[in-house]
């Protein structure tokens, strides 16, 4: 019986995990009689970690989480093996664990995900320093940061989208937080200036003291090891706190596997299938790291729903079908605060010389949109949204088809999906857009006929 052995139970290697056995209870691929592990050193039980800030602000309690029952895993033949893998013996197909004891594979999938970045801070190990990244993190946060007793202050080290979550957790306790950010403006690596400085007011907004170009020179410790203060590298300025999120980015969690014969660099090497330079050994999720990068995007992602799809296709390879893995469009979504985020196709911090751009801001300064296309052939590149609601459905559909930036606006409101009653902005978009660049574009009504069912 072929034994595939899943290192991780995030959500690539669960997904990889379901998909090979329900390509095994069909006759049409020849997955009949593989056994299935997944080792896991965190939980028992699979979890979604996206909903990890939810469980700490009281909205749910963790098993809520678990989206599979424990009798899930039995039923469907798939077995859980909690263990830490210290070595993968790749010439005899062998996981060696932390504890002494191994398990032999015949085919190994590496979903071991990210873990924080630590850049060699004094102190970065110290009681009361984590991440929010694992189930670990959720628990040493209520040790920690149980209320505005025990944890007087909070300074968060890093911005980007793990930084504003422990942020807006921190808030919802009325624990008072310091967020040290490097850059001149939050995320504007990523997001152009508009955007940016939205999510400056509104981080402000919600009485959090945001200290932009703000780097961490060291963490301070108590007579007891835990966090005491930090010392800011600009000012010397010493801050003091009980608790110390360092959110400055992840990386591969791949420590254990660089001494093998697996190759390595940031991540663990694949091509577009998702193998490794050792047959049988595949890669996927946050770990994983592409040759080169697939269309614009990056050959390191750390998205919830690339590793998804990175578990269907290799799922798909490792039961007879080989498939390159394929993601599509980019996009992605978040929440600053209370400020919805969602991003389809390409809007750079910059634009690249062949592009124009279009913003539009809403007066209360919590709306915008932000659509990227080429000055040129007018074709529709790709667009910000912040604060309305818009359809992943119509956007794919207008990246796929190529479509002109005057065809996006004309058929705007067939994007909008914000709740009944809500007040909409299209013609206020669109009459900008003509304004600015004397068009006479006029917005049809919304129909649901080309894309979506009636």
């Amino acid at each position: 019986m072929e034994h595939i052995v899943i290192i991780g139970n995030g959500i690539s290697g669960v997904t990889a995990a379901r998909h090979i056995r329900k390509l095994s209870n069909t006759e049409i691929n020849s997955a009949q009689g593989k056994k299935i592990t997944i080792v896991s050193a965190e939980t028992d039980y699979f979890f979604s970690r996206t909903a990890l800030m939810y469980v700490y602000m009281g909205h749910m309690k963790f098993e809520h989480t678990q989206p599979y029952e424990n009798w899930f895993w039995k039923k469907n033949r798939i077995e859980l093996k909690k263990g830490f893998v210290k070595q993968i013996e790749t010439a005899s197909k062998t996981l060696h664990f932390a504890d002494g004891d191994r398990l032999k594979y015949d085919k190994l999938i590496i979903a071991t995900g990210s873990k924080p970045n630590k850049f060699g801070w004094p102190g970065q190990d110290l009681k009361g320093v984590m991440g929010m990244y694992h189930k670990q993190d959720l628990d040493n946060l209520e040790t920690y940061a149980p209320d505005n007793k025990v944890c007087k202050r909070a300074v968060i080290v890093g911005g980007g989208l793990i930084g504003i979550e422990l942020a807006e957790m921190l808030h919802s306790r009325h624990i008072p937080v310091t967020f040290l950010v490097r850059e001149t403006s939050f995320w504007n690596g990523v997001l152009p200036k508009g955007e940016s400085d939205m999510i400056n007011r509104e981080i402000r907004r919600a009485g959090i003291d945001l200290r932009l170009s703000s780097n961490l020179k060291e963490i301070v410790a108590d007579e007891n090891g835990q966090v005491k203060s930090v010392i800011v590298q600009e000012t010397g300025e010493e801050i003091p706190c009980n608790v110390v999120g360092l959110t400055a980015g992840v990386s591969p969690n791949i420590d254990f596997i660089k001494d093998s014969e697996i190759e390595t660099d940031r991540g663990v090497k694949v091509n577009r299938y998702l193998e490794t330079n050792i047959p049988d050994v595949y890669a996927i999720g946050d770990c994983a790291e592409q040759h080169e990068g697939i269309d614009q995007r990056r050959p390191i992602e750390a998205v919830w729903y690339t590793g998804r799809m990175m578990g269907e296709t290799v799922a798909q390879t490792i039961c007879g079908n080989r498939i390159k893995y394929k993601p599509g469009h980019w996009f992605n979504s978040a929440k600053f605060i209370d400020i919805e985020y969602q991003t389809y196709g390409w809007v750079w911090a910059e634009a690249k010389a062949h592009e124009a751009r279009f913003y539009w801001e809403h007066e209360s300064g919590t709306k915008c949109i932000h659509i990227n296309y080429d000055k040129n052939t007018r074709e529709f590149i790709g667009i910000n949204t912040f604060g309305i609601r818009m359809r992943h459905e119509f956007f794919d559909t207008m990246l796929t088809e190529k479509q002109s930036v005057e065809h996006v606006l004309e058929h705007l409101a067939d994007a909008n999906f914000d709740p009944e009653f809500y007040k909409l902005h299209e013609k206020e978009i669109v009459s900008k857009f003509n304004q600015q660049n004397n068009t006479n574009i006029q917005l049809k009504k919304k129909s649901w006929k080309r894309i979506f069912a009636s």
